[in-house]
Parts: structure tokens; C-alpha cells; sequence
């Protein structure tokens, strides 16, 4: 079965729910793909900022030391409350193997707190790095934030998601669910931006971007 299939079943069934969590979160989505510029966003061939974060077990990774090993397959995801996310990162799991015999390091990051981050990792099985972008300041030098209008408040609240308590602070800003293979060294080779947080990058697509780096 492919990512999109599950991923659109996973949104089939949450059309099924009540109106008042259905509305406002179309609403929003709707919004905001109507005004997203990713001419904003990082570009292929740009070189990706140098970043330093922190690891779910509290040791700090950056992009320097991972490029050493060779190109990075890197994505973001908005939160471990999010269903599209976790059914993603388990898509990506599932091709593990095949992105390290092919030499790219894959790494998920998420604003939210280690402890979280821990968590997604343990809940999911997960093999690869998970860190932590602290207030979303590395998804801001790549222009891929979404933030939630203030109406999306209270569903966060009805579905009992605290993101003062994941993130760290009060903003209700989360990044775009992009997908960015980086060469090993430095450059965006391929990316996949989408302002539709149901869509995603398949990991076999991602195998494809991987097979043509050196062509």
C-alpha cells in the first residue's frame, strides 16, 4: 500500500468526525494553501543552513557532522499529535534499509521538545534521528512555517493536544511537512513542499531522488 493511500484514508475518516473539529481545521487548511509563496522556501541548489540540533536522548546533532557521512534525507513534521506525520515517519521506516545501502542518513525534525520527540521515537519504533527545532528557527530560515490561526485553538484543546507542553511555547506555529535530500555537500538536490499537510513525499519517490544523485 502507498503513503498517499493511507494517507488519504486517514483523512477519509476524519471527515467522519464532528463538524466542530472538521470546519475550523478545513477552514484553516484551506487558508493557507491559498496564500502560501513557496517562492519563499529554500530552492533546489541552494546550500541548506547549517544547523545544530538537539536529539531526543539530549545529545546534539548537526549538519556538518552528518554530512560527513554522505547526503541527508531531511523532513519535518509538525508533531507527534499529528496522525498524517506518524504514518509518514512509519512509511520511512519501512525504507530504512534501503536509504542506508544507498549512504543518505535520513532525519525527521519537529518543533517539538525532546521528551516529545522521545516519545514519537519509542511509540514508533523509529531507527533514525529525530531532533528538536527549538521555536522552529531552522524552519524559518527555510521559510516553511504554517502557523495556526487563532480559531484552531480550541480544537487543539478538544483533542487535548497542549502545545505550550510539546513545543515549548504558546505560538501554535508548526512547520510544513517538507522533504528535502541534500547532497553530501551541502546542496538541495531535490526537495517536496506542499502546503496540504495531507500530502506527502512517497519514500519511494525519495528512493528515486536518491538513485539519480550521481547522474
Amino acid at each position: 500500500m502507498s503513503l498517499a493511500t493511507e494517507l488519504n484514508a486517514q483523512f477519509a475518516e476524519f471527515q467522519t468526525y464532528p463538524v466542530a473539529l472538521t470546519e475550523p481545521v478545513k477552514k484553516s487548511m484551506d487558508t493557507f494553501i491559498a496564500s502560501y509563496n513557496l517562492d519563499g522556501a529554500i530552492k533546489v541548489g541552494d546550500k541548506l543552513p547549517e544547523f545544530r540540533l538537539e536529539g531526543a536522548k539530549g545529545d546534539t546533532v548537526s549538519s556538518k557532522e552528518l554530512l560527513a557521512q554522505g547526503p541527508i534525507l531531511v523532513t519535518f513534521y509538525r508533531g507527534n499529535w499529528c496522525p498524517y506525520c506518524n504514518l509518514t515517519l512509519r512509511a520511512y521506516q519501512k525504507h530504512l534499509e534501503a536509504f542506508k545501502a544507498k549512504g543518505v542518513t535520513f532525519v525527521a525534525i519537529s518543533p517539538e521538545l525532546p521528551d516529545q520527540t522521545l516519545t514519537m521515537t519509542e511509540k514508533n519504533d523509529l531507527k533514525f534521528t529525530v531532533l528538536t527545532d527549538l521555536g522552529n528557527e531552522f524552519a524559518t530560515e527555510l521559510g516553511i512555517l504554517c502557523p495556526q490561526p487563532d480559531y484552531m485553538r480550541p480544537v487543539f484543546a478538544a483533542v487535548d493536544v497542549d502545545m505550550n507542553a510539546r513545543n515549548g511555547n504558546d505560538s501554535y506555529i508548526v512547520p510544513l511537512p517538507a522533504f528535502l535530500l541534500v547532497d553530501k555537500s551541502g546542496v538541495v538536490r531535490n526537495r517536496f513542499i506542499d502546503p496540504n499537510f495531507t500530502h506527502r513525499l512517497e519514500p519511494t519517490t525519495a528512493l528515486e531522488w536518491i538513485d539519480a544523485l550521481d547522474h
